[in-house]
């Protein structure tokens, strides 16, 4: 098998030859060549044709999210983005980023070669999969919002889980929910910090209300919680007859924290039948198993297609089960998910 073929866009030179050295300890990665700014970079992907491009998002000349705005639709390759703690992430996965990874510390050397050997390269190994083509298509459904409405019991809940393209992802399905939508839960993989920027970016664009949960948070209609990132599982619960969350600090499961098996396992437990679970885009097997408990335990299932996913990876291992109710394309979830709940 031949290496991933990887340009590093990096101003920094410090950081730029700490990558490249660390990155090129992996036999499966070659890096081909580095760039300072978008400039270099564009010059740099004719001559190489890298598999995958880490991208920092503050470059001189042209930031790095101007950069993939021209860049894709003309030369779609899969984007690593390396950034601060900052939601100008967000804009780059809008325009065409695979993922992101939250850029350490460099003068904490043990801190920056764990980040590239346990994030890093697991992101870009992942981006060499990925369909930048896909990444395209739900960049084009964005400007279209229906918002569905109806009338639902008061007992009823959503359950998401996604990964490598979700936030793009959970982004197109819930944009096209109206207030009245059951209250939802959802884990998306991504680090701390980030997750309370992205609740706070869809409660700007959506009109459910969107936050990062904190234990207690009461699960109601009209809103969504999404768990943080960082070292705590959430998981959903029942007190006084109320849908809450929970987030508490254990283990990873799946290699992830939150992760969606466990909070797909205490819907099935706490909301049995009175649930709707969807799997999104992503890498890994994460949420399948806690899927198919939720179809066991009585709700129904919705699984994103092949041909719309990024990754088809997560919905892949869920269909492969059985877990699966009915496969869509994304854009016909948050239907499929209001016919559904209708039906309950």
């Amino acid at each position: 098998m031949q290496p991933i073929k990887v340009l590093v866009v990096e101003d920094s030179i410090v950081f730029r030859e700490l990558l490249v050295q660390n990155l090129s300890r992996d036999p499966a990665i070659r890096v081909v060549a580095t760039a300072k700014d978008p400039f270099e970079a564009r010059d740099a992907i004719l001559a190489h044709k890298p598999d995958v491009m880490t991208l920092d998002v503050e470059l001189p000349r042209m930031n790095g999210i101007e950069f993939l705005k021209k860049l894709i639709p003309q030369y779609p390759l899969p984007v690593v983005v390396i950034s601060s703690l900052s939601d100008k992430v967000f804009d780059a996965l809008r325009a065409g980023a695979v993922d992101f990874v939250a850029k350490p510390s460099v003068s904490n050397r043990a801190q920056l070669e764990d980040f590239i050997r346990n994030e890093l390269l697991v992101k870009i190994k992942i981006a060499s999969t990925a369909k930048i083509s896909n990444i395209k298509k739900t960049a084009m459904m964005q400007q279209e919002q229906s918002h569905l409405q109806t009338n639902f019991r008061n007992n009823l809940i959503v359950a998401i889980g996604a990964s490598t393209g979700g936030t793009e992802a959970i982004y197109n399905v819930v944009k096209d929910f109206g207030t009245d939508i059951p209250g939802i839960v959802t884990v998306q993989h991504m680090p701390p910090g980030f997750t309370e920027m992205y609740a706070k970016r869809l409660n700007d664009q959506c009109r459910i209300q969107v936050k990062e949960a904190r234990t207690g948070d009461v699960v109601r209609p009209g809103h969504m919680l999404i768990a943080p990132g960082g070292d705590e599982q959430m998981r959903l619960v029942k007190v006084n007859g109320t849908y809450q969350v929970e987030c508490r600090k254990g283990p990873k499961v799946n290699g992830h924290c939150p992760s969606v098996e466990v909070l797909f396992e205490s819907v099935a437990k706490v909301a049995g039948a009175n649930a709707v679970g969807i799997i999104l885009t992503g890498m890994g097997g994460d949420g399948g198993k806690g899927l198919l408990a939720m179809r066991q335990a009585g709700a129904r299932t919705i699984g994103q297609d092949e041909s719309t996913c990024v990754v088809y990876g997560m919905p892949k291992v869920a269909y492969d089960l059985g877990a699966v109710e009915y496969q869509e394309k994304l854009s016909d979830i948050a239907g499929r998910t209001y016919a559904l709940l209708n039906k309950m």
